[in-house]
């Protein structure tokens, strides 16, 4: 195994362990669950700097982690929706990277920071669609007589629209302050 790849997975291991950490730091808004936390960075911050299938990787280890650590499941696809793929997608935001690191290699700050809340934006927006379903499907009775789809679109955006910007604000910072952290030693 080369040193790069090794490193990678290194950071991939770390950087699911520092989002467990901020998921638990987190601030909760029901009791049914949804808070807002910085989980996303890690996720966002592998992604961009090694890659779209390494930030996967990582969302799908906090996800695991998270049901480890006492997840909420009512059924093995509520489970899979909420956490392994919720969190997975996240991953998505490497969609950006190469873009990303031309930008930052031409010093580029404004066009750094379209590209970090787009491809966080992608990610935390495919986050929130996964949660929203699984509360259209899973979680109906506690909107009552309400509109279900209404109830769980709400319910879920009142905390992951908080969280996207929050991380977005959080990534920014990191990579406009610290553009070296885009780079890896190879």
């Amino acid at each position: 195994m080369n040193n790069k790849k090794l490193l990678m997975m290194i950071e991939i291991a770390i950087f699911a362990a520092i989002g467990l950490v901020l998921d638990q730091l987190s601030f909760r808004l029901w009791a049914q669950g949804g808070s807002i936390s910085l989980v996303m960075v890690p996720i966002v911050l592998m992604a961009f700097r090694w890659g779209t299938v390494p930030g996967l990787v990582t969302g799908f280890l906090i996800g695991t982690l998270q049901v480890i650590m006492g997840g909420y499941i009512l059924t093995p696809l509520q489970g899979f929706i909420d956490y392994f793929f919720a969190f997975t997608v996240v991953g998505l935001a490497g969609i950006v990277r190469r873009q990303l690191l031309k930008a930052s290699k031409e010093g580029k700050k404004k066009q750094v920071v379209a590209y970090i809340t787009l491809g966080t934006f992608i990610g935390g927006l495919l986050r929130y669609i996964a949660h929203t379903v699984a509360g259209i499907v899973f979680f109906a009775e506690y909107a009552g007589k309400q509109n279900v789809y209404l109830y769980s679109i709400i319910y879920n955006g009142s905390y992951m629209i908080p969280a996207i910007i929050l991380t977005i604000i959080v990534a920014s910072l990191l990579f406009t302050t610290a553009p070296k952290l885009l780079e890896h030693k190879r």
